[in-house]
């Protein structure tokens, strides 16, 4: 069986990696942000994971808007535990600079990247 191809995206943490003015309308922040991860050509699976203000912001081909019903960490946890379940998840990339996150989500065997590799602009 094929590995998953997976993003997942750590929204709070890539929209707040830039000190735009995305506070004054968290959810505007998350869109622009699914829009711009709807441009990515790369053949994978893109989650955003979204949480508290941001919440309501709608799929678009090419992403699935997941909103969590609590922590936003948790549940980007609990969909790397279910990639890897379901057939390995060394396809399964973090999107998220979060230290703790990512030794969270590398227990199940996915690989992490800064928020840099999805916004350009965003601090190391």
């Amino acid at each position: 069986m094929d590995e998953p191809n997976v993003l997942i995206v750590d929204g709070a943490n890539v929209v707040g990696s830039v000190p735009d003015g995305w506070w004054r309308d968290r959810r505007g922040a998350a869109e622009r942000l699914r829009d711009r991860l709807a441009l990515r050509d790369e053949g994978e699976e893109i989650v955003l994971v979204l949480e508290g203000a941001a919440r309501g912001v709608a799929s678009v081909p090419g992403v699935r808007v997941d909103e969590a019903p609590g922590s936003g960490d948790d549940r980007i946890v609990e969909l790397a535990a279910a990639f890897a379940e379901r057939g390995g998840c060394g396809g399964c990339v973090v999107v998220t600079a979060d230290r703790e996150l990512r030794e969270r989500v590398r227990a199940y065997g996915a690989r992490c990247v800064g928020p840099r590799t999805v916004r350009p602009e965003a601090a190391p």
